[in-house]
């Protein structure tokens, strides 16, 4: 039953978990990164109490696996290109190569802004505004209070909104 169920989530899940990891190390290993994500699972399936979404349980773990790559690893984090082409910001499609280049730019604007931000900063952002969990299931992956989240998410939008004006201008596509 418990494989069944783990290859049930890995179908649904793998693709954002596969984002997450991309954002949180970049593109060394993510596939290895995710694998291990749904062994753990698989492994540790008993402690799931089914009180919580699947998807905030494997979040939790790849977070965990995330971190422990970054500690090993120690190194800073600039991999925007690779993360470029995962997030879908706003999910706005282009029309013209026009529309297209001018979308990719944005992207870049807002991914390197975040990327300036404290991770605490880049996770609740990442969590929140780009995949779209509730206060409730980001509190869950990262192990923290809803308070903390909604507090630490406020003063992440604010942050990214005040460096985004130092830095020539408060983009109006931005919908902060």
């Amino acid at each position: 039953m418990s494989i069944q169920k783990i290859e049930s989530w890995f179908h649904d899940y793998h693709q954002d978990i596969y984002n997450f990891l991309i954002y949180y190390v970049g593109s060394t290993d993510v596939e290895d990164m995710l694998q291990e994500v749904f062994i753990r699972a698989l492994k540790g399936i008993h402690t799931f109490r089914g009180d919580s979404n699947p998807k905030t349980w494997l979040f939790s773990i790849a977070r965990n696996i995330a971190v422990d790559v970054k500690r090993k690893e120690k190194s800073d984090f600039q991999k925007v290109s690779a993360l470029q082409n995962q997030i879908d910001v706003g999910n706005v499609h282009a029309a013209t190569p026009e529309e297209a280049f001018e979308l990719d730019q944005r992207k870049s604007e807002l991914i390197a802004a975040i990327r300036t931000l404290k991770q605490n900063y880049q996770d609740v952002i990442f969590l929140r505004a780009l995949k779209e969990f509730s206060i409730e299931e980001t509190a869950e992956i990262l192990g923290w209070k809803t308070n903390k989240v909604s507090v630490t998410y406020h003063r992440a939008i604010k942050t990214l909104r005040d460096h985004l004006i130092e830095k020539g201008g408060y983009p109006e596509w931005i919908d902060l």
